[in-house]
C-alpha cells in the first residue's frame, strides 16, 4: 500500500487529542450550524416591555457546539448562520454575532478547563453575563448608526429594556443548553 493510499484510508481525522476533527465532529458541527440557521428565523417577543425585541433559539446550538468541541467550533457555529442574516438584517446580524461569540467563547473556555458540572454551570453563567454585556455595548454602537436614535436614548434603554431582555434571552439559551449538554455528550461518546 502506498503512502497516499494509507493516508486516504485513515480514520478521516486531523489533529490529535481534544482538537481532533473527525467525521463525527464535522457532521455534528454541520448539524448545529444548520439548526442554528433555521432557528435564527424563528423569532418571537419574550419581554413585554419591548415587544420589538425578539428571541430566537439559535444560540442554544452554538453553546452546545462550543461545550462539546471547544471555543473554535463554537465560534464557527455562531458565525456561519449570521452570514446568511447579513443580507436580511445587517445591524442585527453584527450585534448577534458579537454577542454570540462573547457568550460561547467565555462559557466554553471556562467549562473546558475542568469539564465538571460545576464548571459547566459557571461557564453558562459567565456566558450569560458576557453576552448581555456585549449586547449593551453593541446596542450603544450599532443602534445609533442604523436607526438614527441617539446614543443617549439608547443608553436610557439599557437598564429598563436592553439588559433585562438579553439576560432573559441568554439565560433561556444557557438553561436549555445546560440541560441538553450532558445527555448529548454521553450519547456522542
Amino acid at each position: 500500500m502506498s503512502i497516499s493510499q494509507s493516508s486516504f484510508m485513515s480514520n478521516h481525522s486531523t489533529g490529535d487529542g481534544r482538537g481532533k476533527w473527525d467525521t463525527r465532529r464535522v457532521a455534528v458541527s454541520a448539524l448545529f450550524v444548520a439548526l442554528s440557521i433555521v432557528t435564527s428565523f424563528i423569532e418571537f417577543p419574550i419581554f413585554p416591555a419591548a415587544p420589538f425585541l425578539k428571541y430566537d433559539p439559535s444560540g442554544i446550538f452554538c453553546l452546545l457546539a462550543a461545550l462539546l468541541y471547544g471555543p473554535a467550533t463554537g465560534a464557527v457555529v455562531v458565525s456561519l448562520p449570521w452570514v446568511f442574516r447579513l443580507f436580511t438584517n445587517p445591524a442585527g446580524a453584527v450585534m448577534s454575532l458579537v454577542m454570540g461569540l462573547c457568550g460561547v467563547l467565555a462559557g466554553s473556555i471556562i467549562y473546558r478547563k475542568k469539564e465538571t458540572k460545576a464548571a459547566l454551570v459557571i461557564g453558562l453563567v459567565v456566558a450569560v453575563v458576557a453576552s448581555s454585556a456585549a449586547a449593551c455595548v453593541m446596542n450603544l454602537i450599532v443602534t445609533p448608526l442604523y436607526t438614527g436614535v441617539t446614543v443617549e436614548a439608547v443608553a436610557g434603554m439599557i437598564l429598563p429594556i436592553i439588559l433585562p431582555f438579553n439576560i432573559l434571552k441568554f439565560t433561556i439559551n444557557s438553561v436549555v443548553a445546560g440541560l441538553v449538554f450532558l445527555p448529548l455528550k454521553k450519547a456522542l461518546s
